[in-house]
């Protein structure tokens, strides 16, 4: 095998979709006014108090102009339809042009903790109801995780390498990971990375809540006449994570082809880490986990000290968010006390294996702009005195380094560091 080129890795732009506003530029309105995008569940039926989620507002396949009425019926896992949209989204932002040129050295890694959860409910309906005729010969299309970057390249012309990275809720850092990687390398000189889920299904909503992971929203919770409260990590009244879904495209490429096509990086991918925890399916472990932020930290050539803000998985479980604060006192010691900490899943809830990909484009754009976005709906907790949350508004803060964690089902952390630009 050839050598690596050792080439640096810059973010470009994105495309977003969360329950904040279909875009990124909705999206991004509606997080710096410091606003939550939950509400009771419309997509289904739900018998369960975990009935409060993030759903993304005015979305349906058949509004983009390249989704007729048969394609929006084949295609019907969700995900595959909004992927394509949100990788012409971010291609548009960033001015990337796919031409014979740009289009084979072009990647595309897009990740997903369900998958085409929502396609395989709808067969097992038809197969049910109206019989195994009726099973459409494009559900195993739809449950293949690759599918997605597959039906975007075939919209948007790009022919490098597709896959879909496995991560659990880590997936979107590791399709940031594993692409900044390959063009390092030499593999290919752009990538169009996040992760993106569609998960609003009742049986799904049913099982987080009975693993007890989602908040069950009781008449005494304050969320009961507004639920844009539901999710509140590091609060002390935290009950567990909204679900929600959404997406998250970013535009990777090494340096000197930015350069070559005119175009203008946001932020370096400076340092990855990533461990198992070997440990339980569910529950964290510090030790693998503070080892993938000293990873990803090291990796960037730096210091904890060097670290100006961290972008917290911060899922509003009791047990997850003192463990990752446990974890982050760990690594910096008394200088955390000095470092903002923040979640955008008080803003969006948890979209699982999107949710990194649309974290670091939102930290990403808060950088550019001089500010830190929030932890709304946030109530102190003795236990957190010591930490800086960002509590409930946007502030005017110069950041030029974060570190951005994810930590899924399984025990699969991924911590990756960032720097603007």
């Amino acid at each position: 095998m050839k050598p690596p080129k050792n080439r640096r890795v810059f973010i470009v732009d994105y495309g977003v979709a969360t329950p904040l506003g279909n875009t990124f530029e909705k999206t991004w309105e509606q997080a710096v006014r410091g606003k939550a995008g939950f509400r009771k569940i419309t997509r289904c039926e739900v018998k369960s108090r975990s009935n409060v989620v993030g759903e993304i507002p005015e979305w349906v396949p058949e509004q983009y102009d390249f989704v007729n009425k048969k394609e929006a019926h084949v295609w019907n896992a969700d995900y595959v339809i909004l992927t394509m949209a949100l990788c012409k989204e971010a291609l548009e932002r960033s001015g990337l042009v796919i031409d014979n040129d740009t289009g084979p050295r072009t990647a595309c890694l897009v990740g997903s903790a369900l998958n085409g959860t929502d396609s395989f409910r709808i067969a097992m309906d038809n197969y049910v109801n109206k019989g195994p005729s009726k099973v459409s010969p494009y559900l195993l299309p739809n449950l293949c995780s690759n599918l997605p970057a597959g039906k975007a390249g075939m919209l948007l012309g790009f022919t490098g390498p597709i896959f879909s990275p496995q991560g659990a809720c880590a997936s979107g850092n590791y399709a940031i990971a594993i692409a900044s990687r390959m063009i390092r390398d030499g593999d290919c000189d752009f990538a169009l990375v996040g992760g993106v889920e569609t998960c609003l299904l009742p049986e799904l909503v049913q099982g987080f809540s009975n693993m007890m992971a989602t908040i069950k929203v009781g008449p005494k919770d304050r969320a009961h006449n507004d639920p844009t409260q539901a999710s509140r990590p590091f609060s002390i009244d935290r009950k567990g994570l909204v679900l929600s879904e959404g997406g998250g495209i970013l535009v990777l490429g090494a340096e000197e082809m930015l350069s070559n096509y005119g175009l203008t990086p946001k932020a370096e991918v400076m340092g990855i880490g990533w461990t198992s925890d070997a440990y339980h399916f569910t529950l964290p472990n510090a030790p693998t986990i503070i080892r993938a932020i000293h990873e990803a930290i090291d990796d960037a050539g730096l210091e904890p000290a060097d670290i100006d803000y961290v972008n917290a998985h911060g899922t509003s479980t009791v047990k997850g968010d003192l463990a990752e604060i446990e974890c982050l006192r760990t690594i910096f010691g008394r200088k955390l006390e000095k470092i903002p900490i923040s979640s955008n899943k008080s803003q969006i809830g948890h979209t699982l294996g999107a949710s990194a990909a649309i974290e670091a484009a939102l930290s990403i754009e808060a950088m550019q702009k001089g500010i830190i976005l929030p932890t709304v709906n946030h109530i102190p907790d003795p236990e957190f005195s010591d930490i800086d949350v960002v509590p409930n508004e946007t502030r005017k803060q110069d950041c030029e380094i974060f570190l951005s964690n994810s930590f899924g089902f399984g025990g699969t952390n991924c911590c990756i560091v960032f720097r603007g630009v």
